[in-house]
């Protein structure tokens, strides 16, 4: 049998600003990773892999690397991303509008840049006063309730933030919930709220728990039947969101649970004008609101009330990891809109996180798919604050030689910062018999290939390339996982098992396997004598047959080519159509200046380096052969070009200045009428929207014979209605065109 695979490893991780762009490329690349997972871990199976505050960091870290390189913003970004796909069990409820998650702040000048960001967007001056409405954090399952004519008709989760589980019967069991609404009343709306359990009823659900799981342990050990798996939940988060995942919503009846309704989505006509109002009609409708919920008096309250909350915080009958604050006039609310997975109007301040001492074990090298070793600390258990940490990542072998980190040594761990859990400081540098320093190795851990350090990098990489295990084998997982081909049945340990079998070296293989069946069916627990066995090889058969006609962006994703994430696979599975279109231009764009390669950067989020990626991808004779493999196997399905709009299938550009509204209000309510805006004029551009004082691009547009639209036509278009000059600000500075 194989052994277990390679953990995946977490890029290294110096200071931002010393970063170099691969080596930025490097990280966003393996905080994708994680975060992924850790999405899918506390959005669908409800069993958090990390704490709360290591998974901001992380998120902090990878917004941060994204700010100082927004060339190399993944498509897979987790700032693009709102939670995971709905569970499996439960019919799927789309949202009327997406439930969004929030960027966070973490100190006093991250909401002061968040307001600022505010007035920037709607063009403010610095004496416009800015009203929020503070709200704190509950740590539950964020549900959608929709009402029609009055009457409760459907609740669902979050799920991916615009298709969520249908847990209707379930919410019915919850007393807090109204199933009707007294007039008056639109005709439809969408209320949003939180379930939880306070924390003297989770701790009593924890040991009723845990009491039953010990009686069932006992009972199995003595050779009776026994029932399902007991779940002990590991917080009153986790308990909260699988009580409302039950499929017998009699057993949520029997759960303790509670809700706070605390925002609106969808509704057929408008309640209120701002968002304290909203909540004042949301009490009169019978729905409890926060009581701690608080509207200030102008963005400098924030602060107070933050602090005010961090002091009353351990109190509470109820978890809480931070503030919610949100503008209050619903008008610019409207106006600012969402930018990726959050709103511009909204932002969670979260609290300070922990910190926690303990005993350094081993200094293990982690293999990454691209072949980078990674210094990981395996640390004697430690709890910091609720959560046992036992592993934290060294980050690269500079990082270990400056913090002298020794076997043996006492450290300190943080759950906050630039990469969570990191070791920060050795707490007993001078201790008497300690250990000699660690020394990175010559040879790469998996295959026993070189591994080199390249003149002027921080990452140390195997040169096995295609023979390293590590390196191939997390090729294939990538390629069949949730998000790339779905592959039902080809995880971890099967994808392993049958590369170390030497079934399947190539993505191609995969859908080879069925030349294989008496090969399989010899395996243990593949196609033995015990009932069920050997339906494992039929099951695997179906699912890779099932996934023959893949969409395109979901192709385009699974090969795995660096910087290309499941947001930059759909904007190029969107343009170029189809699998053929796109390994054409793909092919031509290998030639600087040419038409293809003009076309490719010019599409928005397709950044100079990651266009670089793409042609460096089919530069290598190797990869296009691998390709050409794997379409004679599958064949992708055309993607459609953009969303539905007023202007679907348009390309636009934007030069000049606007005075009514700045560029990038401009640019989000032209892709959100599903047209794509472009950063260079070409023949192929639809529409120009010329500014004032504009510059090379509006030449190259009359030239071109291209239609041009004033700022006026350009909101008559965009359904903005005739406005007045907005107060003047700084011009939006026009980007050289793309290369």
């Amino acid at each position: 049998m194989p052994k277990n695979p390679p953990a995946p490893a977490l890029a290294p991780s110096l200071p931002i600003e010393d970063l170099t762009e691969e080596e930025a490329a490097r990280e966003l690349e393996a905080l994708a990773a994680r975060l992924a997972e850790a999405n899918a871990a506390y959005h669908v199976r409800d069993e958090p892999i990390m704490p709360d505050a290591e998974y901001d960091a992380l998120f902090r870290r990878n917004q941060a690397i994204e700010a100082r390189f927004p060339e190399l913003v993944r498509a897979d970004s987790p700032s693009k991303k709102v939670g995971e796909e709905p569970a499996a069990g439960f019919a799927k409820a789309r949202h009327g509008t997406p439930m969004l998650s929030l960027d966070n702040a973490f100190a006093p000048e991250d909401f002061s840049e968040f307001a600022a960001r505010i007035r920037r967007f709607l063009g403010l001056s610095a004496e416009e006063v800015l009203r929020f409405v503070a709200e704190p954090k509950i740590d539950g399952l964020s549900v959608n309730l929709t009402y029609e004519h009055g009457r409760f008709v459907r609740g669902a989760t979050r799920g991916d933030g615009t298709v969520g589980e249908d847990i209707t019967e379930n919410l019915r069991t919850l007393d807090e919930l109204p199933r009707e609404l007294p007039a008056p009343f639109p005709d439809r709306i969408e209320i949003r709220g939180e379930v939880f359990m306070t924390k003297a009823d989770f701790l009593a659900f924890h040991a009723e728990q845990t009491r039953l799981f010990e009686e069932r342990e006992r009972r199995r050990a003595a050779g009776e039947k026994v029932g399902e798996a007991v779940r002990i939940p590991v917080n009153p988060r986790n308990a909260a969101a699988g009580s409302l995942r039950q499929l017998d919503a009699r057993i949520t009846a029997r759960r303790p649970l509670r809700l706070f309704a605390y925002a609106q989505g969808a509704s057929s006509s408008p309640v209120a004008e701002t968002h304290s109002g909203y909540l004042d009609v949301l009490r009169g409708w019978g729905f409890r609101v926060n009581p701690l919920s608080e509207a200030l008096r102008d963005e400098h309250a924030a602060a107070d009330f933050q602090a005010r909350m961090g002091e009353r915080r351990a109190g509470l009958d109820y978890d809480i990891d931070g503030v919610v604050y949100k503008l209050d006039r619903l008008d610019w609310q409207g106006r600012l809109g969402f930018v990726g997975r959050a709103p511009r109007w909204a932002i969670a301040w979260k609290f300070p996180a922990e910190r926690a001492t303990t005993k350094l074990l081993e200094i293990q090298i982690q293999v990454g798919r691209t072949g980078a070793l990674t210094p990981r600390a395996i640390m004697q258990p430690v709890n910091v604050g609720g959560v046992m940490v036992q592993h934290a990542t060294l980050h690269n072998e500079d990082e270990v030689a400056r913090r002298d980190a020794r076997v043996g040594d006492t450290v300190e761990l943080q759950r906050a910062g630039d990469v969570i859990p990191q070791v920060i400081r050795v707490v007993d540098p001078d201790r008497p018999g300690r250990g000699e320093p660690w020394v990175p190795p010559t040879h790469c851990p998996e295959c026993g290939s070189p591994a080199i350090r390249p003149e002027g990098e921080v990452v140390r990489r195997c040169t096995g390339g295609l023979v390293c295990p590590a390196q191939q084998v997390e090729r294939l997982i990538h390629f069949a996982s949730r998000n790339a081909m779905d592959i039902e049945g080809l995880g971890i340990e099967n994808v392993v098992l049958l590369h170390e079998a030497g079934l399947v070296k190539t993505p191609a293989d995969i859908f080879r396997l069925s030349g294989h069946v008496a090969t399989l069916r010899g395996w243990k627990g593949w196609g033995g004598a015990a009932k069920g066995e050997s339906k494992k090889v039929a099951n695997l058969l179906a699912a890779i047959e099932a996934r023959r006609r893949p969409s395109l962006e979901r192709f385009i994703f699974a090969l795995g080519i660096r910087r290309i994430g499941e947001q930059n696979a759909r904007l190029l599975a969107r343009h170029y159509h189809s699998a053929a279109a796109w390994r054409a231009a793909m092919l031509d764009a290998r030639i600087i200046g040419s038409e293809a390669r003009e076309d490719l950067g010019g599409i928005q989020g397709i950044g100079p380096s990651i266009a670089q990626e793409l042609v460096t991808f089919f530069a290598e004779t190797r990869n296009v052969e691998a390709l050409d493999d794997l379409l004679g196997e599958v064949t992708p399905e055309e993607a459609e070009a953009v969303a539905e709009g007023a202007l679907s299938g348009k390309s636009i550009v934007f030069t000049g200045g606007l005075e009514t509204m700045t560029r990038q209000e401009a640019e989000a309510r032209a892709e959100l009428l599903g047209a794509k805006v472009v950063k260079s004029v070409s023949k192929r551009t639809d529409l120009v929207v010329v500014g004032t004082d504009a510059g090379s691009k509006a030449k190259k547009a009359a030239e071109l014979e291209l239609r041009t639209l004033t700022e006026a036509e350009w909101r008559a278009i965009a359904g903005f209605p005739p406005a007045e000059p907005a107060p003047e600000t700084t011009p939006d500075p026009e980007p050289d065109p793309a290369p």
